[in-house]
């Protein structure tokens, strides 16, 4: 396992829901912190700052460190866990999983549980099981059962699942690819520019809660104050079946991919434009995405203060927002080539063209 697969096996295997992210917060800031000074909003998200060449331009590099989870809501006189989720999940991927509550007294390991299907009618069994009818079983049978392994009313509940290198040993498997693989390339960008400089001051920002609204994005923006950011993301891979071309064109390992829109954020053309120069400069394949539903850290950033110049760039994944996705190791490796070269570009004469 070389550097960058322990690098993101760290990070996809660490835990932290949206407004739980000590723990992956903590690992954040060792990478970081022999990168640059290091500042903390009061919602939890970390800045590095990192000086170049001039402190102007500012430059931000933004991830999000949570992951989708849940949170434990009720407990049931018999010993089960009822549960809000904390970040969108369907309902399909969700029995049946392996999940980790973090308790007081430490981690307690559970399983998505509903009505099993012997006991269904013929027509339940054609519908999908509702997250609301379903239920976190820890082994426990009576609610003092639960309280003694020191379970409670809102504990985080995370998905139990590992880092994996897969048959092809340039696809890597895990939970939290979306955004831990950001969070990866922010930390991979930097390494690379604190020896290698830059003509800005550049800051990475690790944020928090951005599945549940993006509010990491909002607080840490301020703390930052940036000339121009670029957001590092997880993308959706439509190379599996029962995907059109026209749905979503974007295949895993055939490069890392710039949003050219979604839900709430049209990017900077002019800083989009240079992306997609710099990497046919670098040979580099870059991938261009459309995302009709959902948003990124992009969408509150953009907007801060008079506007501020945004792209998206992304690794894309398979099954993001389950408890396994897939990457490819060229796509990531591709990513953090090509936003390194971005950073070298943004001098204060091409981020003031950017709004000229």
């Amino acid at each position: 396992m070389d550097s960058t697969e322990h690098l993101l096996k760290e990070l996809t295997e660490v835990h932290g829901v949206p407004g739980y992210e000590a723990e992956v917060r903590a690992l954040m800031r060792r990478y970081l912190e022999p990168l640059g000074a290091l500042e903390q909003d009061k919602i939890g998200s970390v800045v590095c700052r990192q000086p170049g060449a001039a402190d102007t331009p500012r430059v931000m590099l933004a991830a999000h460190m949570d992951e989708i989870g849940f949170m434990v809501k009720h407990v049931t006189k018999e010993g089960f866990l009822k549960f809000v989720q904390l970040g969108g999940w369907f309902d399909q991927v969700l029995l049946g999983q392996r999940v980790v509550v973090k308790s007081a007294k430490g981690d307690v390991v559970g399983v998505m549980g509903a009505k099993p299907p012997h006991l269904l009618t013929a027509e339940e069994r054609t519908k999908v099981v509702e997250k609301k009818t379903m239920y976190i079983d820890i082994g426990a049978s009576t609610a003092e059962e639960v309280a003694a392994a020191g379970v409670r009313v809102g504990d985080s509940v995370v998905p139990l699942a590992d880092f994996r290198i897969l048959a092809n040993p340039k696809t890597y498997l895990s939970k939290a690819f979306d955004d831990r693989v950001g969070c990866a390339a922010m930390v991979q960008v930097m390494q690379e520019l604190l020896t290698s400089g830059h003509p800005n001051a550049l800051y990475g920002a690790a944020t928090v809660m951005e599945e549940v609204g993006l509010r990491g994005a909002t607080t840490s923006v301020e703390l930052v104050n940036p000339d121009v950011a670029i957001v590092l993301e997880s993308d959706i891979a439509g190379d599996v079946p029962n995907i059109k071309e026209e749905e979503c064109a974007v295949k895993m390992g055939k490069g890392p991919s710039l949003l050219m829109y979604d839900a709430r954020m049209i990017p900077n053309l002019r800083l989009r434009d240079l992306a997609m120069d710099t990497a046919q400069e670098l040979g580099q394949p870059l991938q261009v995405s459309v995302m009709e539903g959902g948003a990124t850290d992009g969408a509150s950033i953009h907007l801060y203060g008079l506007g501020v110049p945004t792209v998206v760039l992304a690794v894309p994944a398979r099954h993001i927002h389950s408890h396994s996705a897939i990457i490819h190791r060229d796509d990531f490796d591709g990513l953090v080539r090509l936003v390194v070269a971005l950073v070298r570009k943004l001098d204060a004469e091409t981020v003031a063209r950017l709004t000229a």
